[in-house]
């Protein structure tokens, strides 16, 4: 039996009659409970009165989410204080509640144990339990450094239009919820009036697709680097991860652009009228922001529906493992692709640049993907009932965006039903712990069997 007297913090966050899982489910709840206080208090608003509880409940879990999604317009509704909370919200969702309660463990100088160790390498979702402490660090400067180098970027574009005090914080702002994916944004019109600068632009999306990349990427990217430029001999051999990562997202945001020109390019209300060079400025940006940002720099309300379903399509593929971002992400992608090209070439392996995939990987991404498309169906169809007089569309677009943590929206988000926001905020925590992760809470992790049944064979398709 456990002396009450010696129940630490620490005991708590990794008891031994809690799961994982558990412990992540409930650390992230733990975190939208704390955000929902402060944003409720009265110096989180402009108007200095009690906040909404629905309104503080639904930004704080679409802040630690990382999703962007917003009842209000957080720049005029909410004080100095609220959008800080806001921003540090979204930088605990980013970076993950595993994360940061191990940095705070490392900070007070703690050791790990064996729990927190295959705590981090689950919430990571890595291969191996070595070396935890110091890629805990890695991440902790991976993200200062980029952050960091967004302000610096976006101080140029807000400061002489806004002044230093002012400027700073929006460039403050700005680059914490682009590196995570947030979407969040200061201005009413999001960040419409800055479209045709380049300068805004290439920063956002660049510290968008860096943030959602996966920290591991970027880490063996930096190590290719480094090694070219000291000319080492021996040559650094790029992981599956991140093979498969940055191809599929090159892929996608190349795909991405040339749809949303072929699509968009006549409507006058999005990319028509403009030159050329502004349009596919604007077609990347769009096909960025999907991956799962949260950003806009055109009214997404007057996309076509053509332009609506293929920002839905990038929306739920998502980013990579291991990011800010969410979605089924990257990888799931590429393997239920390569699995339907090995059905195709009659192969009874799944094959990704010569290398065989794992049964258990396949099974894993098959089961990611029935959960999230049942999230998705079980929410719209929910929504639907609550909202009748929203267009099919503009539901299945907001769901879609909540569940893969985005933060896009056709602009209905503050004007559905109090249900549907409720709703809404079980898909955003839902979408951001993952739906495996968030079953194996509920029903505990998996017992091995050694029981094997005989095998059939079964029609299908």
């Amino acid at each position: 039996m456990v002396n009450p007297a010696k129940i630490t913090w620490d005991n708590f966050i990794f008891d031994q009659n809690m799961t994982v899982s558990r412990t992540i489910c409930l650390g992230f709840l733990a975190v939208i409970a704390v955000g929902t206080i402060l944003l409720m208090m009265p110096f989180s608003t402009s108007s200095g009165e009690w906040n909404n509880l629905v309104v503080a409940l639904f930004t704080s879990t679409s802040a630690v989410c990382v999703t962007g999604l917003s009842v209000v317009d957080p720049g005029t509704y909410f004080s100095f204080w609220g959008e800080l909370f806001i921003a540090l919200l979204a930088q605990i969702g980013g970076l993950g509640y595993m994360t940061t309660t191990t940095f705070l463990i490392l900070l007070i100088g703690k050791k790990f144990d064996m729990r927190q160790k295959i705590a981090i390498q689950q919430a990571l979702d890595r291969p191996g339990m070595s070396g935890s402490a110091q890629i805990i660090r890695s991440i902790i400067a991976t993200t200062l450094i980029f952050e960091i180098t967004g302000i610096l970027l976006l101080i140029p574009a807000f400061v002489p239009q806004y002044g230093w005090s002012k400027g700073l914080w929006f460039a403050i702002f700005h680059s914490i919820n682009a590196w995570n994916n947030a979407g969040f944004s200061l201005f009413k019109d999001n960040l419409i009036g800055y479209q045709f600068s380049p300068l805004v632009v290439l920063t956002m999306t660049s510290l968008i697709i860096l943030g959602g990349i996966g920290y591991g990427v970027i880490l063996e990217g930096y190590m290719w680097l480094r090694d070219r430029i000291n000319k080492r001999q021996e040559k650094l051999v790029f992981s599956l991860d991140f093979k498969v990562a940055t191809t599929t997202t090159l892929i996608l945001l190349i795909v991405g652009v040339i749809a949303f020109l072929g699509v968009e390019l006549r409507n006058p209300q999005t990319f028509g009228n403009i030159s050329f060079g502004n349009q596919v400025l604007l077609a990347w940006f769009q096909s960025v922001t999907p991956r799962t940002a949260g950003f806009n720099t055109i009214d997404i309300g007057k996309m076509t529906n053509a332009g609506l379903f293929i920002t839905i399509a990038l929306m739920f593929a998502g980013a990579s493992p291991g990011g800010t971002g969410g979605g089924i992400k990257t990888t799931t992608l590429r393997v239920l692709t390569s699995c339907t090209k090995a059905i195709l070439q009659g192969k009874e392996e799944v094959l990704l640049y010569q290398r065989k995939i794992a049964y258990p990987l396949v099974l894993k991404a098959v089961g990611v993907l029935v959960g999230s498309v049942a999230t998705v169906i079980a929410s719209t169809v929910l929504i639907s009932l609550t909202d009748p007089e929203v267009a099919f569309v503009q539901i299945l677009f907001e769901v879609v965006s909540a569940f893969a943590t985005v933060g896009l929206s056709t602009g209905i988000t503050g004007s559905v039903t109090i249900s549907a926001k409720l709703i809404l905020i079980a898909t955003m925590y839902i979408g951001r712990v993952g739906v495996l992760l968030l079953m194996s809470a509920i029903l505990g992790d998996p017992r091995p069997t050694r029981i094997h049944y005989p095998e059939e064979n079964l029609l299908v398709g």
